[in-house]
């Protein structure tokens, strides 16, 4: 989908390497991030280091940001191991709970991990993180090579910003966020969504409390967004699956009143479930969203 640039978030980039920048965002079919080698030739045509640049697209990611409740726009930018580079924003919606949130590190994060990343190499934030967002990062594989990049300032690791952490290892849990673990739910003669929910749901992270889930959403262009569940060692930081699918929507360029179809599918034997908050979430954006929901067993 065709996304809009706004002029002002172009402002801190050499002229050479504006017009190759918006030709890849104006292009069809652009959804949030960059490929490895386009992002190599926009790095090579700025003549910036690394770190500037990604500095320097921090104001285009933040202006995907969804915050109709702060108005306060936060952008972040993650390199996943294969190097293709994500864009994040922050969400809120308005009506919503604000433990719906999806912080800007989250929404990259979540970006890189439904697009088939295994692993983050760096992440670069325009503010920073708050608490919550270090203890989510800290559930993360890898963690430990985990770089955090700031303006006006060196780079971090997670330990810097969180010493003396709490964490998976605490609960003598293996599993980490963006590790190769899969789940093998089926369903059957299921559609594309459902097809779509269950691959989320066999993606999901949830070695706490085993309600493996993934969400769904079709839109009215006929858009498929899927999110898989995000848990953490301190509940709190946990993103749903509904949110990570929304953050794909939105970075993709399309409205949450476009959603016309979600799927919820969940594990049935997990000690909490989605479906309250999902089904909250959908009706105060839009009563008329149809739910399916499927509760599955391995």
């Amino acid at each position: 989908m065709t996304q809009h640039i706004h002029p002002e978030s172009l402002k801190n980039l050499p002229q050479a390497v504006v017009s190759q920048i918006t030709s890849l965002m104006q292009a069809d079919g652009f959804s949030g991030h960059f490929s490895a080698q386009q992002y190599q030739t926009l790095l090579a045509t700025s003549n910036m280091t690394d770190t500037e640049f990604k500095l320097a697209l921090l104001p285009i990611a933040a202006t995907r940001a969804y915050c109709g409740i702060s108005h306060f726009h936060v952008g972040a930018i993650a390199e996943g191991h294969s190097g293709n580079v994500y864009f994040g924003a922050n969400i809120e919606i308005p009506g919503v709970q604000l433990n719906q949130t999806v912080h800007a590190e989250q929404s990259a994060i979540s970006h890189a991990w439904m697009k088939g990343e295994t692993g983050i190499k760096n992440i670069t934030i325009n503010h920073t993180p708050c608490g919550h967002c270090r203890q989510f990062m800290n559930e993360l594989n890898q963690v430990d090579e985990l770089s955090i990049q700031l303006p006006n300032r060196p780079s971090y690791s997670l330990a810097d910003l969180l010493p003396e952490s709490f964490g998976p290892k605490d609960l003598d849990i293996e599993a980490r966020l963006m590790d190769s673990t899969r789940q093998n739910y089926r369903f059957d003669n299921a559609t594309s969504t459902i097809v779509n929910a269950i691959e989320a749901l066999n993606l999901s992270h949830a070695p706490y409390t085993h309600n493996h889930s993934g969400v769904a959403l079709q839109t009215q262009s006929g858009g498929l967004y899927s999110g898989a569940y995000a848990e953490n060692a301190a509940f709190n930081p946990s993103l749903p699956p509904l949110q990570v699918a929304i953050n794909l929507l939105l970075l993709a360029g399309e409205k949450l009143e476009h959603i016309t179809t979600a799927v919820l599918a969940e594990n049935a034997n997990g000690s909490i479930s989605h479906l309250a908050e999902t089904q909250t979430t959908l009706e105060a954006i839009n009563p008329d969203i149809t739910l399916e929901y499927l509760s599955l067993s391995q």
